[in-house]
């Protein structure tokens, strides 16, 4: 079990999906969310869920050993950043590893050399791929907090610009379909045929 903490992002506004995402039926499980933290909790020794409001999963963990992150900046705010700002405050650690909830083909491979290839030295190690920079899986280092919180600040949400400003290693991968993200409902219905 890896002792770095996970966090499973699920505070978006799901807006292209027209329903939360989070809880949207996956393989075996009722919500998505809950194929994410069973595939998770065999990998990492302890899993939060960062959202708006974690009323939504009552009684979905009570026989696990979850605890959530809610947004405490701005609830009406759907950005990663608030999440990242969020995580920060509730947090003791100097990095965790993140992974968006509407990601679920991530798996042990891709996250072990995500793992093995982070350093004290650099202030994130991302996921990238053909199609382009994984911003939502990989490790995210303490030294980043001030730069969250003055793009929050400034009302900028781009993980794009503030990994372009900062000391990231990047992890490439060549099969883009371990980060498929389900968007809408079309790559939903394609993510339940491959699963």
């Amino acid at each position: 079990m890896l002792n770095i903490p996970c966090i499973i992002f699920a505070g978006g506004k799901s807006s292209r999906m027209g329903k939360d995402k989070s809880l949207l039926a996956f393989g075996k499980f009722s919500t998505l969310i809950e194929f994410q933290v069973d595939k998770l909790s065999k990998i990492f020794s302890k899993i939060y869920i960062s959202c708006k409001d974690k009323n939504k999963f009552n009684n979905l963990f009570t026989n696990k050993n979850i605890e959530f992150i809610e947004d405490k900046i701005d609830k009406k705010l759907f950005a990663p950043t608030a999440g990242f700002t969020s995580v920060y405050d509730s947090l003791t650690a100097n990095k965790f590893f993140i992974l968006s909830v509407d990601a679920p083909f991530v798996n042990y491979k891709e996250i072990i050399a995500i793992i093995e290839s982070d350093t004290d030295e650099v202030d994130a190690t991302i996921a990238k791929t053909p199609f382009g920079i994984q911003t939502m899986c990989g490790i995210y280092h303490r030294s980043l907090e001030k730069k969250f919180i003055k793009m929050l600040n400034e009302d900028n949400h781009k993980l794009g610009y503030l990994l372009k400003s900062s000391n990231v290693k990047y992890v490439e991968f060549e099969d883009d379909k371990s980060f498929l993200n389900l968007n809408n409902p079309h790559e939903y219905q394609e993510a339940l045929k491959l699963i």
